[in-house]
């Protein structure tokens, strides 16, 4: 962007995006591709991811991590280069904007890093919508999704926000009419887990128990019944993981949080996505509060949190 006296203006547009929790993951067999066909139930949750696009006369994508993040990031590596999904986002965009300029990306980090949530993926939904202010390209909702698409399996959802069934890799979504409120308590831990591992040793446990997973067809109605009424005590007795106990076999640990969540008033756990963040269904907002305190004073990291909230929203948009 240059003013009328030539002299480029920079431009910041920022952009927050929420994390997820699956309420449903169901896992068919290994494909031929080496993926995995899912059924799932992504719930968008309201601790969210934000992303500062800043247009930059220097050509180029540079991306960097705001110290505002609420993250404990000691011995996290976060690729700030062409390996990070939202530098990928913005590389993409400026390929199909007319008036791609150089964009520097000031990520504030919230949600757990490689912890299930699609934290990664809520950097690339923001970045999306960003540079697409940014650089005024006029991409509609649904053309932007094909973009996320191409970045990942949950980046559509990030974008897209509420309830949604997700079917075929996760990224065939339909939203659902589910917008009664549950409450959760996020409990993170300290490391995190490989997606693609995650998934190999439920392939390994499946091989090992002689077992043939069918490929999912859909999800339970009920799952999608209880989060229309915001039936708390009916979502808790349909809630699934496919995953869940790969996620458990590579962090056993992971199975005493879950114990020690329900001994301190949730009504159920379930490992989010691949894990490690576990994800407590609570009665109540207040009651969600005090989960999250009583797990603190045991020594855990936990927020409370409630779901459905909206996909990826600019929050500013500023010249300097």
């Amino acid at each position: 962007m240059t003013t009328r006296a030539g002299r480029f203006a920079a431009r910041t547009v920022r952009v927050k995006a929420p994390g997820k929790v699956n309420v449903s993951l169901d896992v068919g067999p290994l494909r031929p591709d080496g993926y995995h066909s899912v059924a799932s139930v992504y719930l968008a949750v309201s601790l969210y991811e934000e992303v500062a696009a800043t247009s930059t006369e220097t050509p180029g994508i540079t991306v960097s991590i705001s110290p505002d993040s609420t993250l404990d990031l000691d011995g996290v590596d976060i690729p700030l280069d062409g390996n990070n999904l939202a530098y990928k986002a913005a590389a993409i965009m400026a390929d199909v904007s007319e008036h791609a300029t150089g964009v520097h990306l000031e990520i504030t980090k919230r949600v757990p890093v490689a912890g299930g949530m699609g934290g990664g993926s809520a950097d690339a939904a923001a970045t999306l919508l960003a540079c697409d202010a940014l650089w005024n390209s006029g991409l509609s909702r649904e053309e932007l999704a094909h973009l996320a698409a191409e970045l990942g399996a949950d980046v559509p959802f990030s974008l897209l926000g509420g309830t949604a069934v997700g079917l075929g890799l996760g990224d065939e979504l339909s939203p659902a009419l589910a917008k009664a409120q549950t409450d959760w308590v996020l409990v993170a831990a300290d490391y995190g887990l490989s997606t693609p591992e995650v998934y190999r040793t439920l392939d390994r446990l499946r091989d090992a128990e002689g077992l043939v997973a069918a490929e999912p067809a859909g999800v339970d109605p009920k799952i999608l019944q209880a989060l229309r009424s915001g039936d708390a005590e009916a979502l808790s007795r349909v809630l699934v993981n496919d995953l869940q106990r790969a996620s458990i076999e590579l962090a056993p640990d992971l199975r005493s949080t879950l114990g020690m969540g329900e001994s301190l008033g949730a009504i159920a756990g379930i490992v989010s996505g691949s894990g490690p963040t576990v994800a407590l269904l609570a009665h109540s907002p207040t009651a969600a509060e005090s989960l999250a305190e009583d797990l603190l004073h045991h020594g855990l990291t936990a927020w409370a949190v409630h779901g459905p909230v909206p996909g990826a929203r600019i929050i500013s948009d500023t010249l300097l």
